[in-house]
């Protein structure tokens, strides 16, 4: 899936030389699951992504390898939930979909995508990464983190 994403967080852990404890202890979480996302063996949750983001000030999207540039100038710490429904909704529109058609690009039912859009649930990291990749669309614009670029060139 998003191994250069892996790989990224790997790196910028020992270039700052950090422990996987300490991340774990940034995320509050255990040392064997912070472990389990640098090995791939389970998706980061895209609330803990963001949080290493932060901590890095990198963005998401320097992160899933989509872009060059390292951080976004007014990039917002948190991920706004609100404006990210709004512009999922919005994007699907755009790309005149329903929310059948994405849910079955994302093997996942139209219920799921529904709650994206209703802020019910903040989209996850495995569904943003599809959207943003196929789509060529930026993370970190669909999160509500920046309002501009909302499409990714190199």
């Amino acid at each position: 899936m998003v191994i250069k994403m892996y790989q990224n967080l790997k790196k910028l852990r020992e270039r700052n030389g950090l422990t996987q404890n300490f991340m774990a202890n940034l995320l509050n979480i255990d040392r064997s699951q912070y472990g389990k996302y640098e090995n791939e063996y389970t998706t980061i949750p895209i609330k803990h992504l963001n949080t290493l983001c932060n901590y890095f000030n990198v963005s998401i999207d320097y992160i899933f390898n989509f872009k060059d540039i390292k951080q976004y100038e007014n990039s917002q710490l948190k991920i706004n939930k609100e404006k990210s429904g709004n512009r999922i909704k919005e994007f699907r529109k755009e790309n005149k979909m329903s929310q059948t058609q994405p849910a079955i690009f994302l093997n996942t039912t139209f219920s799921n995508v529904s709650t994206y859009e209703r802020k019910v649930n903040t989209i996850s990291t495995t569904y943003l990464y599809a959207i943003c990749k196929k789509y060529n669309i930026s993370a970190d614009y669909l999160l509500g983190k920046i309002d501009n670029p909302k499409y990714l060139n190199k």
